[in-house]
């Protein structure tokens, strides 16, 4: 494949992973502004790599470094947040449980705890046909 069709193709993909990527954070995070520029961030990276260096097996979670690097969201529980619901719509409950509970040991919020701590409970016991 040629490299204007790699990069097409990578183009294609940050398009379509864009608004799943960015609802993600933006609902874990809250600050639309802050999630939109991490996220736009992120993406500019992956279309710099991703067409000569390979798409990532999940390209979703392959931007999770990225952001979570931001300054802006460096240290804060919503990242390890994005990363288990991610996980989670990826059908790895286990990584997404572990992802739950590290986010749930990175805030002081005793509601946001007892959200992922039921997050990553619900995992244990399986998906639920009913979410």
């Amino acid at each position: 494949m040629s490299g204007r069709m790699r990069r097409a193709g990578t183009e294609d993909l940050l398009r379509e992973l864009t608004p799943r990527v960015l609802g993600a954070v933006v609902r874990r995070y809250g600050h639309f502004d802050t999630a939109e520029d991490a996220v736009q961030e992120a993406l500019l990276a992956a279309a710099r790599s991703w067409p000569d260096g390979g798409t990532p097996d999940d390209p979703g979670l392959a931007l999770l470094p990225a952001i979570e690097s931001d300054e802006r969201m460096a240290g804060d529980h919503r990242p390890h947040a994005v990363r288990a619901h991610l996980l989670e719509m990826a059908g790895e409950h286990a990584a997404a449980r572990a992802a739950y509970l590290a986010a749930a040991e990175r805030t002081t919020s005793l509601p946001q705890q007892r959200y992922l701590h039921t997050r990553a409970a619900r995992l244990v016991a399986g998906p639920r046909s009913d979410r």
